[in-house]
């Protein structure tokens, strides 16, 4: 099947939701070669990922990952916001959209954070969480209570995809070939939890209108793709350094693309080596001084920009403004402290 594929996205020819999920099923198969799967994946790659096609494979994705159990009651009370990024900038800075999770859980909005281990950066969310004391390991049941009590609960990618397992050689292979593949994009749109509202940084302007077409096709509410430019760069996240590309949407209202710039809020001078993160250990570091009010440097500046895009985007903060203030004050009346010493402790 896999070989027919092949020969259709050589052509130039798009793939049919049908055509997606018998790909998947072929690509989750352990007896499928990992050499074929991974001429599928950079055959498609080298086509050209359609919004159409990011969506079929997110939607066949997310059907064999395994879902924690939250009442439909409870999920049409609250939006579950996620907020991350498609990594793949490798610029290196520390682990802002983590900080931001556990902020805007102090701030009361429930998040389902969904990561991995480090991929293309020294130190992933699933890192420096553990690092920091976190469980990362929390079982479906456990996952979701944590989500309703304590407003916040990782979900490990590995423990929720097992599928993934059997992609994983391939992937490696298209890497092995310079080659990056459709699951560069997919992280973000594959959270178990079925977030509502969702902040995703991509690592280019250009992705900022697709993954946002994605993420709405999925069913998400309330959602934000931005991609943030440093000098000749562009960041996975808001940046503190350069104007912003921004593509969103929101059930009460269209979809809309703007550029922001920054010069509203009261940022302090910066290059982008003040966001340079290291290890696990030295981002676990990081995070503590800037959750503990400590760092009130540019990473402070990044995670109030950041966690004010994810509190607007989850409809806790009526504008961007109004998020960086509910930001500092979180942080500075000891709440983002007391939210992490609450998970590590729970």
């Amino acid at each position: 099947m896999l070989e027919k594929f092949i020969r259709q996205l050589a052509a130039a020819n798009h793939l049919t939701d049908e055509d997606v999920r018998l790909a998947v099923d072929q690509l989750v198969d352990e007896k499928v070669p990992a050499e074929l799967k991974a001429d599928f994946l950079c055959h498609l790659a080298l086509k050209g990922e359609t919004v159409d096609e990011i969506a079929s494979f997110a939607i066949a994705l997310r059907e064999k990952s395994i879902m924690p159990p939250l009442a439909n009651d409870w999920r049409n009370s609250h939006e579950i916001l996620d907020v991350c990024g498609t990594g793949g900038d490798r610029l290196n800075t520390f682990n802002i959209s983590t900080t931001v999770a556990i902020v805007c859980a102090a701030a009361g909005v429930p998040v389902a954070k969904h990561g991995n281990r480090a991929i293309t950066s020294q130190a992933g969310s699933a890192d420096v969480l553990e690092e920091l004391g976190v469980k990362i390991d929390l079982g479906p049941e456990d996952a979701a209570r944590s989500l309703r009590e304590r407003n916040f609960a990782f979900f490990f990618a590995p423990g929720y995809h097992p599928a993934f397992k059997h992609i994983g050689p391939a992937r490696r292979l298209c890497a092995d070939r310079g080659q990056r593949t459709i699951f560069n994009f997919l992280g973000p749109l594959l959270n178990p939890a079925r977030p509502s509202a969702q902040l995703v940084g991509v690592p280019g302007p250009e992705l900022c209108e697709p993954l946002a077409r994605v993420l709405r096709a999925l069913g998400v509410r309330r959602g934000m793709v931005v991609s943030g430019k440093v000098g000749g760069a562009f960041l996975d996240e808001f940046s503190i350094l350069g104007d912003n590309t921004i593509a969103e949407f929101y059930h009460e209202r269209g979809f809309a693309t703007s550029i922001m710039g920054v010069s509203e809020f009261p940022l302090n001078s910066a290059t982008l080596s003040d966001l340079t993160g290291g290890d696990r250990k030295a981002n676990a570091v990081v995070v503590k001084e800037l959750l503990g009010g400590k760092d009130r440097g540019a990473k402070r500046d990044a995670v109030l920009l950041n966690t004010a895009a994810a509190l607007f985007v989850a409809n806790k903060a009526p504008s961007f403004m109004a998020g960086w203030e509910m930001a500092a004050e979180v942080i500075d009346s000891g709440s983002a402290m007391e939210k992490l010493e609450e998970l590590v402790n729970w």
